[in-house]
């Protein structure tokens, strides 16, 4: 069990979620301030992806993420600032004709997927270890071994922290071969995403035998979408990991009543706390990574 635990807040995602809750954060303003009151609750790192203002949907804007990014830090809190670097990977594909390409591609090679990282310089950015049919109909997530490499090299450049994002047992086993080849710097760190379709499914033997596939010395949190999310920080927590909650995974704090990422945050501390487990502090968060004192502010 681990009895030091960091809480992310995953603040909104790139998903369908925006007419699905009035809560979930569309502009760099109102992501901000989410993250703001999320590390208030508890957080000592957020997660933050972008959205278009006027669509509300992801986003790889550069000028978007540095106004997000510039509120957080400018404000009183003190947190570990984790961007996505995921966005550019969608493919969708005619299920008769598949070599032909639909609307809604956003396919980019894995260098560019970090503009915004180069620019910004987050503390943490993600790095999605391998491709994924995601969800049902047409669509891909592409991430293949030679962009996966690409873009680990050039977060090493950058200098970021690398949270290899992991959607099934083949992903992590190709994650790991990215440590064994220098790529990642130590401590390696995963985020096991279950629950996702359709990569692996949010089975407690599978967690843990997942947990048993990491290198020595690896840095791991976990989490599950929807109705699993907060019963998963539980589930995280016992098997030492660290855990992730936030609006891009889950709406709801009960069942019909809608959550705020702070909502979020709260609930995870008190069952972290009630399992006997400390919440990390931002500064116990970097000392736990290996993140300079005060990076990112």
């Amino acid at each position: 069990m681990n009895r030091d635990v960091i809480i992310t807040c995953a603040l909104t995602g790139a998903g369908d979620t925006t007419e699905k809750s009035e809560h979930v954060p569309v502009t760099p303003e109102q992501i901000a301030a989410a993250g703001i009151e999320a590390a208030r609750a508890g957080a000592a790192i957020v997660h933050v992806h972008v959205r278009d203002p006027e669509t509300g949907r992801g986003s790889r804007e550069v000028a978007l993420y540095q106004r997000a990014v510039e509120l957080i830090r400018a404000s009183d809190v003190d947190v570990v600032i984790n961007t996505t670097a995921g966005m550019g990977g969608d493919l969708y594909l005619d299920p008769q004709e598949p070599t032909t390409i639909l609307p809604g591609t956003d396919l980019v090679g894995g260098v560019e997927r970090l503009a915004h990282v180069g620019v910004v310089r987050p503390d943490i950015c993600t790095l999605d270890c391998g491709s994924l049919n995601f969800g049902e109909g047409s669509l891909v997530y592409v991430s293949t071994p030679d962009i996966l490499r690409d873009g680990a090299k050039r977060i090493q450049e950058l200098g970021v922290r690398v949270e290899m994002e992991i959607f099934d047992t083949g992903h992590l086993w190709f994650a790991t071969q990215l440590v064994a080849e220098g790529l990642i710097d130590d401590p390696a760190m995963f985020q096991l995403c279950l629950d996702i379709p359709y990569g692996a499914p949010a089975d407690p033997r599978l967690l843990a035998a997942m947990v048993d596939m990491l290198p020595p010395g690896a840095v791991w949190t976990s989490f599950a979408l929807g109705r699993m999310q907060l019963p998963w920080v539980a589930q995280s927590v016992l098997l030492g990991g660290h855990v992730r909650v936030g609006l891009e995974d889950n709406l709801y704090l009960a069942r019909g009543v809608k959550a705020t990422n702070a909502q979020l945050v709260e609930r995870a501390r008190t069952i972290i706390e009630a399992m006997g487990a400390s919440v990390a502090t931002p500064d116990r968060a970097r000392e736990i990574l290996r993140l300079p004192a005060g990076a990112g502010r």
